[in-house]
């Protein structure tokens, strides 16, 4: 069992930059209601902490204020380039830390947050929430993650 005191303050801040990285590039990914997709990550993790208990480490990702990269990125590709290595680097160290099951919680929450900050509206011309630059973001997301696409 993993817990925030097994991490040093830096360390907790990238497993931590991992989730919202991933929800910042799919807001990124096209156009669209930038509200409606951060109302959409905070309800992830509004969500995932009424599975309290489930996992701890888990628990401790969505107890605390979602951290954030304040870096001032020149583009949508820089931003979801920085974003993926966020991802990658989170896993990494969950890899070296955390039990196989809390790092497939881990990366279960991560994409869960994905797919709903992706399906918060209706793409234009479509009835399916998530659009084709949202579901190439969520593979790139997957990939980062150390898990397959779909």
């Amino acid at each position: 069992m993993t817990v925030k005191s097994d991490f040093a303050e830096a360390e907790w801040t990238r497993v931590l930059l991992g989730p919202t990285s991933a929800g910042m590039i799919v807001m990124t990914a096209q156009s669209g209601r930038m509200l409606r997709e951060t109302y959409s990550m905070a309800k992830a993790y509004a969500e995932a902490r009424e599975q309290h208990g489930a996992s701890e480490l888990l628990d401790a990702i969505v107890s605390q204020k979602p951290a954030t990269d304040h870096t001032h990125y020149h583009s949508r590709d820089e931003l979801r380039q920085a974003g993926l290595q966020h991802i990658r680097d989170a896993v990494a160290l969950l890899e070296q830390k955390a039990t196989p099951a809390e790092l497939d919680d881990y990366r279960t929450f991560v994409v869960g947050l994905s797919t709903k900050v992706a399906g918060a509206h209706e793409e234009d011309g479509s009835s399916d929430p998530i659009g084709a630059g949202e579901r190439a973001a969520i593979d790139e997301i997957r990939l980062a993650l150390g898990t397959p696409a779909v």
